[in-house]
């Protein structure tokens, strides 16, 4: 072999163990991302399986506010259906814009269903409810943690997949962009459901 073959091989071999450092390093940070998204899922469902409790649980005191319970069932089947569609595909575009939605929806529901409750005292005193909405307000901060820590892996990952030479590899390997998990809700509807009433 001639010094011009050697110095191709060598610049081959470089551009090869270029390469697969790139992909495991995108394939790492896809799992993390991935994983995060699997952390929200695990802390929706916590939360779907509580809201037929206190809709359960309030029935009874609040029957004239029907539709407030039904506009409440519906979100939770929504987002449910939203949240396996995301779960299916952790990071594509419309599943996450589909479930950003359906959680605001969601969130706009049950906030309208906690401010009912002000006008229900014996609500408020009832201590199995009281223990559900703990549980709720317990569930939506691990839910908010960890939406932030899945919209942190997305961000890396997308940050790295973008750089060069990543960029050129990612490509070539078909590491598409992932979804941030925004909030959708109106301002009015930002702040997390008040589940508290001491």
């Amino acid at each position: 072999m001639s010094a011009g073959d050697w110095i191709l091989l060598i610049i081959a071999v470089a551009l090869a163990g270029m390469a697969i450092a790139v992909y495991n390093r995108l394939v790492t940070l896809r799992n993390r991302f991935k994983n995060a998204f699997a952390q929200i899922d695990v802390q929706l469902r916590r939360r779907y399986d509580l809201i037929p409790n206190l809709v359960e649980s309030v029935k009874g005191y609040l029957q004239h506010e029907r539709g407030t319970l039904e506009a409440v069932v519906q979100a939770r089947g929504s987002a449910l259906g939203a949240a396996q569609r995301a779960a299916a595909a952790p990071g594509e575009r419309a599943a996450m814009q589909g479930l950003a939605q359906a959680e605001g929806a969601l969130g706009g529901a049950l906030g309208r269903l906690l401010a009912v409750f002000e006008a229900y005292p014996d609500l408020k005193a009832n201590q199995s409810i009281m223990l559900l909405q703990e549980e709720l307000g317990s569930t939506e901060n691990k839910i908010a943690f960890a939406r932030q820590a899945y919209n942190d892996s997305v961000m890396q990952y997308n940050t790295r997949r973008e750089s060069f030479p990543d960029t050129v590899f990612a490509g070539l390997f078909g590491f598409g962009a992932a979804e941030l998990l925004q909030a959708t809700e109106s301002s009015e509807q930002r702040s997390a459901p008040k589940v508290s009433f001491r």
